[in-house]
């Protein structure tokens, strides 16, 4: 019977690829193409995702369940910390996983730059390379090469963060059907990042959930630019699909829905992405200029993504407000790196609001970080003045209190979805 439907699965897999072979010359949708899963986690098909509840509050969309993947179990919804290099800055693995970190997310371009794929496909993959037992997720390397172009008057929230290191021109070469040229921060070499050079690094370096390349354009281009960006991620993405179904792996490929604010181009990918075999969906790119645009969008968005078997991942979004409504809207993980880049700065969690620790008030504050959110055993005083002196371990403590923070966060959420209360 197993080996009856491995020969199903081969045949949906050829057509699946024809498909994708069109849609990647074409950038047009094809029709709809699927490759049913075996009904288990296995280790020919080891990623699965199960709704187990979905809200019966009136307007709500949320929902809860469980990712499968080769490395464990992620409850959704669920926060995905980033580990930009391979580590969250100042917390170990084991006192992330203490935290609750189920899914973690990487930065493929900042790999890719140092040590380099070869280097961490050398060590048997990114989990055993930094020492990782759960589940990972790589982006594409695009959206940190598409902000090392030079400053444009089109750039919106997305890009303002520029990096200043490539000079005035940038540190982005070139833009062509083929792919991107970009000069490496670290030795200023050359380098070319294609569709199928994206998920050639990603498998060497072994994440259980990828992401295909895309262009991110700024938030103020003509409809014409981002009608033709679209068009372009979508043959890109496509190019990836059909790499990455050439050599699976195990891993599980989750396409992006782009168009920027521009109703009629989300709903175009939407509609792309749905007739190909992704794993998944992400959406991603501009999300608007502030957070009732965002959720408006996404308010639109969301039932264009009703496959029940596809988990829903919201790009760059992790702040309290983005994070509660993109759990309503049916989002099932969302990754940012905003609660430890915050902690780091001085910036922490807590249900009465952000705290400023370096504020003069919290000096002879003896009492906890969050009364209501148990997390590290340190006082608000004592983070003070951890801060003040800039010691070391203030980055420690700042971010695990934040990570936690975001955790019990979304176990909460799980738990009032579960009983229709959001």
């Amino acid at each position: 019977r197993r080996g009856a439907s491995l020969r199903v699965r081969g045949r949906r897999m050829h057509v699946a690829l024809a498909a994708v072979s069109a849609a990647a010359v074409t950038g047009r949708a094809p029709p709809m193409v699927h490759i049913p899963p075996l009904g288990r986690a296995t280790a020919a098909a080891p990623f699965r995702f199960e709704v187990d509840h979905v809200s019966r509050k009136p307007g709500s969309r949320a929902r809860t369940g469980r990712i499968f993947t080769r490395h464990g179990v992620i409850e959704t919804p669920g926060f995905v910390p980033v580990a930009t290099s391979g580590a969250l800055k100042g917390v170990t693995n084991e006192q992330a996983d203490a935290a609750g970190v189920q899914l973690m997310f990487a930065n493929t371009y900042h790999l890719m730059v140092h040590p380099g794929a070869d280097a961490v496909a050398g060590a048997g993959g990114l989990h055993s390379y930094m020492g990782r037992t759960r589940p990972l997720i790589t982006d594409s390397g695009g959206f940190q090469v598409f902000s090392l172009g030079a400053s444009a008057a089109s750039d919106g929230s997305e890009l303002k963060r520029r990096n200043k290191r490539g000079g005035a021109g940038g540190l982005l070469l070139s833009t062509r059907e083929k792919g991107v040229v970009f000069r490496s921060y670290f030795d200023s070499s050359p380098i070319e990042l294609t569709p199928e050079s994206s998920v050639r690094t990603q498998k060497a370096l072994g994440a259980d959930i990828i992401i295909p390349l895309d262009e991110l354009p700024g938030e103020y281009v003509s409809r014409e630019e981002l009608t033709a960006s679209v068009n372009l991620s979508h043959r890109w993405m496509a190019r990836s699909l059909k790499e990455h179904l050439g050599d699976p792996r195990g891993q599980a490929m989750y396409g992006v829905v782009h168009g920027g604010s521009d109703r009629e181009l989300r709903a175009q990918s939407a509609a792309f992405l749905s007739h190909l075999p992704f794993d998944g969906y992400a959406v991603g790119g501009s999300l608007g200029r502030d957070h009732e645009e965002m959720i408006e969008l996404l308010e639109y968005v969301t039932p264009l993504l009703a496959d029940q078997k596809r988990p829903r991942h919201l790009l760059g979004i992790g702040d309290e407000r983005g994070v509660r409504a993109a759990a309503a809207l049916g989002f099932d993980t969302m990754d940012s790196c905003y609660p430890t880049r915050i902690a780091r700065h001085g910036t922490l969690l807590s249900r009465a609001g952000k705290l400023h620790i370096t504020s003069g008030k919290y000096a002879r504050d003896y009492g906890p970080i969050d009364p209501e959110t148990p997390t590290v055993s340190a006082s608000r005083a004592y983070m003070h003045h951890l801060a003040k002196m800039s010691e070391p371990l203030f980055i420690t403590l700042a971010a695990l209190h934040n990570i936690q923070y975001m955790t019990a966060l979304m176990h909460e959420l799980r738990e009032r979805i579960r009983q229709d209360d959001i």
